[in-house]
C-alpha cells in the first residue's frame, strides 16, 4: 500500500500532506521535539491522520526504521549540518535495502548556486555555494544522488527559491509590522508559492523523476518592489471599498516550468523514458495558462 515518510514535517511538507495525502494509505514523518509529535498526533495535518516521530539527528528511533521498510515514498528537507546529512547518516543502510521504496524527493535551495551577479542560472548551471549552510547542502544533494546511483531508486533535487504561502509572505510581514526592504542595484530574488512546491512533489513522485529540479517563479524582482506593491496591496485591502470575499486565486507558473524541465532533460535519454514523457507533456498541457508556458511546452512536445 502507498506509504509516504517524511524526514522534517514542515511548511512545504505539511502543504504536500494537506493537498495530497490522500493519495497514501499511511503517511509517517519527524519532528524535533516530544510537543511537535504529540500535537501532530491529535491533530493530524490537512484533515489527514500522521504518525509524527522525534529525531533530531542524534540517534536513530528504532519505530523510523521500522516505517522505512514498508514506504513508497520518500521525501526529505532535514537540513544537513558541519557532519553531514543526518538522515543519511542514521537511515542510509535502511533506505538503501527498503524494497518497496519506489521514489525519493530532496528539498533543496537555489542557494547552491552562489552569487551569479543577477544573471541567470538553470540546472546545467555549475553549483559555487558562497555559504557554510549553503556547502552543507550541496553535500548533502551529493550523498543523496550517490545512494541514488548505487540503488538505482530515483532521487529528484528540487532546489527552491525562497518560499511563501499562507501565513508565510510579505502581507504577513507588513500587518505585523515586521516587513524589511532591502534595495540594492541589481540585486533580485526570485520566489515559489508553497501551493507550487506541493504540486511539483506530487509530479515528482507520480512520475519517478531522477536529476535535479529549479522550483522557482520565472519573474525575479527586487526585494523592494515586492515590499513597496504589498504595503500598497495591504493598504488597499484595509479600505472597505476594496475588501473582497472571494479572493482571485493566482496562476503559479513553476509547476510547468518544473514539467517542461522533466521532460526536456529526458528527450535526449534512452527510449524507454518516451512513454513517460509525453504523460509529462501532457499534465502540462492540462495547467499551462500562460503564453510563455505554452510556447514552451509546445516546444518541448515537438521533441517527443
Amino acid at each position: 500500500m502507498p506509504t509516504l515518510f517524511c524526514f522534517g514535517l514542515g511548511y512545504s511538507a505539511s502543504h504536500y500532506i494537506a493537498e495530497f495525502g490522500r493519495r497514501f494509505h499511511r503517511i509517517a514523518g519527524t519532528v524535533t521535539t516530544r510537543e511537535k509529535a504529540t500535537a501532530i498526533a491529535a491533530a493530524g495535518i490537512g484533515g489527514h491522520t500522521v504518525d509524527a516521530f522525534v529525531f533530531d539527528g542524534s540517534e536513530a528511533p528504532a519505530q523510523i526504521a521500522t516505517a522505512l521498510t514498508d514506504t513508497t515514498a520518500l521525501l526529505t528537507s532535514a537540513p544537513p549540518g558541519e557532519r553531514g546529512d543526518p538522515v543519511l547518516a542514521h537511515f542510509a543502510d535502511t533506505i538503501a535495502t527498503a524494497a518497496n521504496l519506489k521514489s525519493i524527493v530532496y528539498l533543496s535551495t537555489v542557494g547552491v548556486y552562489g552569487d551569479h551577479g543577477g544573471a541567470w542560472v538553470d540546472e546545467d548551471t555549475v553549483a559555487t555555494p558562497v555559504s557554510e549552510r549553503s556547502r552543507e547542502r550541496l553535500a548533502a544533494e551529493q550523498a543523496w544522488q550517490a545512494l541514488g546511483a548505487r540503488t538505482g531508486k530515483p532521487v529528484a533535487m528540487l532546489r527552491l527559491s525562497g518560499i511563501y504561502g499562507p501565513g508565510q509572505n510579505a502581507l504577513v510581514q507588513v500587518a505585523g509590522g515586521r516587513a524589511k526592504r532591502i534595495d540594492k542595484a541589481g540585486q533580485v530574488f526570485n520566489r515559489i508559492h508553497v501551493e507550487d512546491i506541493a504540486q511539483t512533489i506530487a509530479a515528482a513522485f507520480t512520475h519517478r523523476a531522477d536529476g535535479v529540479f529549479n522550483v522557482t517563479d520565472d519573474e525575479p524582482t527586487p526585494q523592494g518592489s515586492r515590499s513597496r506593491s504589498r504595503q500598497n496591496c495591504w493598504a488597499l485591502r484595509r479600505h472597505p471599498r476594496f475588501r473582497s470575499s472571494k479572493p482571485r486565486r493566482k496562476c503559479h507558473r513553476s509547476h510547468c516550468h518544473f514539467m517542461v524541465r522533466a521532460s526536456a532533460s529526458r528527450t535526449t535519454s534512452s527510449s524507454a523514458n518516451l512513454a513517460s514523457n509525453c504523460a509529462i507533456l501532457t499534465t502540462v498541457r492540462r495547467c499551462a495558462r500562460c503564453s510563455g508556458m505554452v510556447r514552451a511546452l509546445r516546444s518541448a512536445m515537438s521533441r517527443c
